[in-house]
C-alpha cells in the first residue's frame, strides 16, 4: 500500500490530531460506541419526553391545555439548542468535545430533575385525594432540571449523527456507500432507546414511582457518556473550520458592497486560494455554480482590493466561502417541509396520550397498559421499517429508478410527508367513534370508556412509518449537502424544523382554545375531552400538511418554468449551450466529431462539427437581426426540450414537499 493511500483523504485526524490511518480508525469499528451512546442518550431523553404530560398534568395539578403547550414548549426547546451546539462545534471545539462537555450538563440535568421527583422537599405533597400541590421551589427545581436537558441535548443532537456519519470517508467510494446504512442503523438505535423507555420506563413512572421513573433515565444518560468516551482512540474527527456564522455574514455584506459591480463570466478569475486545502479548515475546496450568482460578488476581485494588500474578509471572499452560503440557502425550501411534520409528531407526545387516557386501558383482566406506552408501537413501526427499508424497500426500487440509494433523498423525503397526513386522519376519525360512542351511552362523566386503548395502534404505527422516511431522509439530506465545515450547523437547522413544528402545536392549540372557547363552549380540547372537539385539532393538521403539499405543487411547476423562460432568453444572448452543459452534463465526445482545418468556436475550442458551422450558422449571416434570433432557437429547440424533460423530473422531487 503507497504512503498516500495508509491515510483517509477527507481531512479528518484521529485523537492525537494526526491523520487519522484508515484501517485503524473510523468506519463500523468506531459506530458501534457512537450507536450505544445513542440508544443510551435517546432512552433518557424518551424516559422523560415520553409520559412528561401526565406528570405535568397529575404531578404538577397542571390543566390538559397548560400541560400540551409545557411539553412542545420543552420540546421545541430542546431542538433550539442544538443551533448553539453546532456553531460551538463547527467554530470552536470540534464535534468531539462539544458532545463530551454537553453530555455533562445533561446527566446533571437528569439529577435535578431525579431529585426533584423523590427528594422529600422537593418532590408536590399530594393530598389523600391524589391532588398534587406544588410549591414554588419545587416547581423551579423541577423546571431546572428539564431546561438543563434542554440545554445538554444541544451538544449531542446536532454533532452526534455528523460525528458518526464522519467515520466513513466520502473520497473512497466503499466507504461512502456505507454511510447510507449508517444513518438507517442510528435512526434504528434511537428507536431501540424509545422502545425501552415508552414500555419499562413508562411502566416504573406510572406503578413504581417517579423517582425510580426518573432515576433509570439518569443512569442511562451516565452510560452513555461512557460508551462515547470508549471509543475514543479509534474516532475520526473533522477539524473546527471557524465561525460558520460569521464566513456566512462575511459573504453577504462583501456581496452588498460590491452591489454595483458585475461579475465575470468565466468563474475561473473569482477569488480563492491557491493552495489544494481551502481557506477554511476543515472543508475541502467547493467548486462554483452559475445559482444564486449574485452572492458571487462577493468573490469578485477589485482594484481597491489589489491596492490594499491584506486580504478584508468583509469585503472578499473565497468562491468556497460563497458556495458555503449558496449551500445553506438551498437547504431551506426542504427545511420548510419539516415544520408541519414535526407539528404531527409532536402529537404522540402529548394529545396522543391524553386521547389515550379516556380508553379502556386493560391489556388482560389485572393488567393495564400506561396510555403512554402507546408510543411504543411508533418505535415497533420504526424497528420495522428500517430494516425493511434497506433490505427490500431499497434494492427494489434501485431496479427501477437506477439510483444506487432506490430514491433521492427528496423523494424519500416526501413520501413521509405524505404518509403523515394519513395519521391525522386515522386519529381524527378514532375520535370521533370514540365521541359518537360518548354520546350513545352517555359516557360523558366516564374515567375510561369501553373501547380499547389498542385502537390507537394504527395512528402510531402510521407515523413511525412516515418518520422512516422524511427524518431519515433529512438526516441524510443535510448531511449530503453541507459543506464540510458546516455539517453541525446544517444538522442543527433539521432539528430546528422540530422546535418550530412544537412551537406551531403551542400556538395552534393556544388559537383553537382560544377561539373554540369565545362562546362559553368547552372548546375543542377540555380538561374531559368527552366534552371536546380533538378530531378536528387532527384534521386541521392533515388539511394544513396537504395545502403545503398543494402549494408545493404549484410552486415547483412555476420554478420549472421560470427557468425554461430563463432558457429561452439564454439562447437569444448566445449562451444556452454553455448552461445547458452546466446542467444536464457534457456527453462524451470523440476526435471526429470535431473540425480539421483548425476552425475554433465562440470559446476559443476547437469547432464541434454537430453544434456549429455548416448551414446551422449561416442564416444568422444572411438574415436580419430577427431572422438570426428566431433561426436560432428554432436550432436549437431539441435542447431545450431535452432540458425541459430533465427539468421536470426534477421537479417530480420538489411536487410532494410541502
Amino acid at each position: 500500500m503507497a504512503e498516500d493511500d495508509k491515510f483517509v483523504k477527507d481531512g479528518t485526524v484521529d485523537y492525537k490530531n494526526n491523520p487519522a490511518i484508515k484501517k485503524e480508525t473510523g468506519t463500523w469499528r468506531a459506530c458501534p460506541y457512537i450507536l450505544g451512546n445513542e440508544c443510551c442518550e435517546r432512552l433518557a431523553y424518551y424516559g422523560i419526553n415520553t409520559n412528561l404530560v401526565n406528570y405535568l398534568k397529575f404531578q404538577m395539578n397542571e390543566s390538559s391545555v397548560v400541560a400540551v403547550n409545557n411539553v412542545t414548549n420543552w420540546s421545541g426547546t430542546c431542538y433550539v439548542t442544538p443551533l448553539l451546539g453546532a456553531f460551538l462545534a463547527d467554530a470552536y471545539l470540534g464535534r468531539y468535545w462539544t458532545i463530551a462537555a454537553f453530555s455533562i450538563i445533561y446527566v446533571f440535568g437528569m439529577t435535578v430533575l431525579t431529585l426533584s421527583a423523590s427528594v422529600h422537599g422537593l418532590k408536590p405533597p399530594c393530598d389523600d385525594k391524589n391532588t398534587c400541590h406544588p410549591k414554588g421551589i419545587q416547581i423551579a427545581t423541577f423546571y431546572l432540571g428539564l431546561y438543563l436537558i434542554a440545554l445538554g441535548t444541544g451538544g449531542i443532537k446536532p454533532c452526534v449523527s455528523s460525528f458518526g456519519a464522519d467515520q466513513f470517508d466520502d473520497t473512497d467510494e466503499t466507504e461512502k456507500k456505507k454511510k447510507s446504512s449508517f444513518f438507517n442503523w442510528f435512526y434504528f438505535s434511537i428507536n431501540i432507546g424509545a422502545l425501552v423507555a415508552s414500555t419499562v420506563l413508562v411502566w416504573i413512572q406510572t406503578n413504581v414511582g417517579w423517582g425510580w421513573g426518573f432515576g433509570i433515565p439518569a443512569v442511562a444518560m451516565a452510560v452513555a457518556v461512557v460508551s462515547f468516551f470508549s471509543g475514543t482512540k479509534i474516532y475520526r474527527n473533522q477539524k473546527p473550520g471557524g465561525s460558520p456564522l460569521t464566513r456566512i455574514f462575511q459573504v453577504i455584506v462583501a456581496s452588498f458592497r460590491k452591489f454595483k459591480v458585475k461579475v465575470p463570466r468565466d468563474s475561473c478569475v473569482l477569488f480563492e486560494t491557491g493552495d489544494e486545502e481551502s481557506a477554511v479548515q476543515g472543508s475541502r475546496k467547493l467548486d462554483h455554480t452559475e445559482q444564486l450568482s449574485f452572492f458571487d460578488k462577493a468573490a469578485v476581485e477589485t482594484q481597491s482590493d489589489r491596492i490594499k494588500g491584506s486580504i478584508n474578509p468583509w469585503s472578499l471572499c473565497t468562491v468556497t466561502q460563497v458556495e458555503e452560503l449558496k449551500s445553506i440557502i438551498r437547504l431551506l425550501p426542504i427545511w420548510a417541509t419539516g415544520i408541519i411534520f414535526s407539528s404531527v409528531y409532536s402529537q404522540m407526545g402529548t394529545l396522543f396520550v391524553l386521547q389515550g387516557n379516556t380508553m379502556d386501558l386493560h391489556m388482560t383482566n389485572s393488567f393495564e397498559i400506561p396510555s403512554a406506552s402507546l408510543s411504543l408501537f411508533d418505535t415497533v413501526s420504526v424497528i420495522f421499517w428500517v430494516p425493511v427499508y434497506d433490505r427490500v424497500i431499497v434494492p427494489l426500487a434501485r431496479k427501477i429508478t437506477g439510483h444506487k440509494n432506490g430514491f433521492t433523498q427528496l423523494q424519500r423525503i416526501a413520501v413521509g410527508l405524505v404518509i403523515s397526513i394519513f395519521a391525522m386522519l386515522i386519529a381524527g376519525t378514532l375520535e370521533l367513534v370514540r365521541l359518537r360512542t360518548v354520546r350513545q351511552h352517555n359516557y360523558y362523566e366516564m374515567k375510561h370508556i369501553p373501547m380499547s386503548i389498542f385502537w390507537q395502534v394504527p395512528q402510531y404505527f402510521v407515523i413511525g412509518c412516515a418518520e422512516v422516511f422524511t427524518f431519515i431522509g433529512q438526516l441524510e439530506f443535510f448531511y449530503e449537502q453541507a459543506p464540510d465545515a458546516m455539517r453541525s450547523l446544517c444538522s442543527a437547522l433539521s432539528l430546528i424544523t422540530t422546535a418550530l413544528g412544537n412551537y406551531l402545536s403551542t400556538l395552534l392549540v393556544n388559537i383553537v382554545t382560544d377561539m373554540s372557547t369565545r362562546h362559553g363552549g368547552p372548546g375543542w380540547i377540555p380538561d374531559n375531552l368527552n366534552y371536546g372537539h380533538l378530531h378536528y385539532f387532527f384534521w386541521l393538521l392533515a388539511v394544513l400538511r396537504l395545502l403545503g403539499w398543494c402549494s408545493s405543487v404549484s410552486a415547483s411547476y412555476n420554478i420549472v418554468f421560470k427557468i425554461l423562460d430563463f432558457l429561452e432568453m439564454s439562447i437569444m444572448v448566445g449562451i444556452l449551450d454553455s448552461l445547458i452543459l452546466d446542467t444536464i452534463g457534457e456527453e462524451m465526445e470523440s476526435d471526429d466529431d470535431y473540425t480539421k482545418d483548425g476552425t475554433m468556436d465562440i470559446y476559443k475550442k476547437p469547432a464541434n462539427k454537430k453544434k456549429t458551422g455548416t448551414w446551422k450558422a449561416c442564416p444568422f449571416i444572411l438574415g436580419d437581426e430577427g431572422s438570426k434570433a428566431q433561426s436560432r432557437q428554432v436550432l436549437l429547440r431539441k435542447k431545450c426540450n431535452k432540458l425541459a424533460r430533465n427539468l421536470l423530473c426534477h421537479a417530480i422531487d420538489w411536487s410532494i414537499l410541502g
